[in-house]
């Protein structure tokens, strides 16, 4: 095959895997992931004192590390990576192009640029920063759709990309030019606009799970009829689906699922593009299958690259949205650079 998704799917079938196989073999190494992310990190509490405290030891450093920092910070990697992964699959299949991700077509973007403007204007983040990056991302879907229906860019899955990818730059040098004259509101998100799990309690996980809960019901409901919109217009309409009101809660969902990742570790780039590459990998063109692979597959993919940005640079971290773009770019560039692209 000369495209690259294609290629990995023929590496994948040729391995005679079932999906469930791969299921187990996914949630098995998400589990593995998980317990490294609480023995692993930058400060001086290693595996031995974390499993010395599993084992009943008293250290009380220890205790405070594992659950209040590195507990909570896998769990919201856990969240973030599903909503991340999801979100990417619906928008390829609502864009029907497989380069569509929230990070490059300004999804993430526009929730970022939505709380700091939020900030700027004197709000605080602990009250407002989850609505305001979900409405953000909402109106960054919008204006995703809209240029993907105009003739001759969503046509081209490479022009798509690179009108996103304008959008998000206006978007974040508008972001960098209102922080700029506001140094609280800059002090308060620098931190956070360049992505990031550390320092993220438990607390900002619950103040996202309605959300994240509202999206998953609204991805069950949608998932048949976006597998029947696959096939066309004409046929959705002819299997008595409404391809207008598909297209409009696969964005509500897409715009709840992103601005609560968005608002809890910041605007986190080419999760959405990997991860559905991937599940289609291993389940097929089937967008039902793609997105229960999408589940295990996202956190899998972002607490390792959490865990390494823990220790690359260690003692200190380096951004987990950093590491991403550096891990995330490549694959960018080789699918772009594939004879043929997959289709959607």
């Amino acid at each position: 095959m000369n495209s690259f998704a294609n290629s990995v799917a023929n590496n994948v079938s040729g391995r005679r895997c079932s999906p469930r196989t791969w299921m187990i073999l996914l949630l098995t190494a998400l589990v593995a992931v998980s317990v490294v992310s609480l023995l692993i990190g930058a400060g001086s509490v290693g595996p031995r004192q974390v499993l010395g405290l599993l084992s009943g030891s008293d250290h009380a450093e220890a205790r405070f590390i594992v659950w209040e920092l590195r507990a909570p910070r896998t769990l919201i990697g856990i969240a973030v990576g599903v909503a991340l992964g999801v979100a990417g699959a619906l928008l390829q299949a609502v864009s029907r192009n497989p380069l569509a991700e929230p990070g490059l077509l300004g999804v993430s973007a526009g929730a970022a640029f939505a709380v700091s403007l939020a900030l700027v204007l004197g709000a605080s983040a602990a009250t407002l920063r989850i609505p305001v990056a979900q409405l953000g991302a909402l109106i960054g879907c919008v204006c995703v759709l809209s240029v993907a229906r105009l003739r001759g860019v969503g046509s081209d899955p490479v022009r798509l990309v690179l009108a996103g990818a304008a959008f998000s730059g206006l978007l974040g040098s508008l972001s960098a030019l209102m922080l700029l004259y506001d140094q609280r509101a800059a002090d308060e998100i620098r931190f956070w606009v360049v992505g990031s799990l550390a320092g993220r309690r438990l607390d900002d996980l619950w103040a996202v799970l309605p959300s994240l809960l509202i999206a998953g019901a609204g991805v069950v409901v949608i998932a048949r009829p976006l597998a029947a919109l696959a096939l066309g217009e004409r046929a959705a309409s002819g299997l008595g689906h409404r391809p207008g009101l598909i297209r409009w809660l696969a964005v509500g969902c897409v715009a709840l699922l992103v601005g609560a990742a968005t608002a809890i570790a910041g605007p986190i780039a080419f999760v959405g593009l990997v991860v559905p590459f991937v599940a289609r990998a291993i389940a097929g063109p089937d967008i039902r299958r793609t997105l229960w692979f999408c589940m295990p597959i996202g956190p899998l993919i972002v607490l390792t690259a959490d865990i390494i940005s823990r220790v690359v640079v260690a003692p200190s971290e380096l951004p987990l949205g950093v590491l991403t773009a550096l891990c995330g770019a490549p694959v960018l560039i080789a699918v772009v650079r594939a004879k043929r692209l997959p289709m959607l």
